[in-house]
């Protein structure tokens, strides 16, 4: 058990020397930056269809 462990470790190591970490975490802030509002509307329009169950439908 302790392998994937040690395994999980190393790979956090490496993504944090070679920056990898950083650049991932700062696409994912521009695309958020950039995109926000729409995936805010988009989660919101997606969500409607849940938010009420249909006539007849069993609870």
């Amino acid at each position: 058990m302790t392998r994937p462990f040690n395994k999980y470790v190393e790979r956090l190591i490496i993504e944090d020397t070679t920056g990898a970490r950083a650049a991932g975490m700062a696409a994912a802030q521009r695309l958020i930056d950039e995109h926000g509002t729409f995936l805010d509307d988009l989660e919101r329009q997606l969500g409607v269809p849940y938010a009420e169950p249909l006539p007849g439908a069993a609870a």
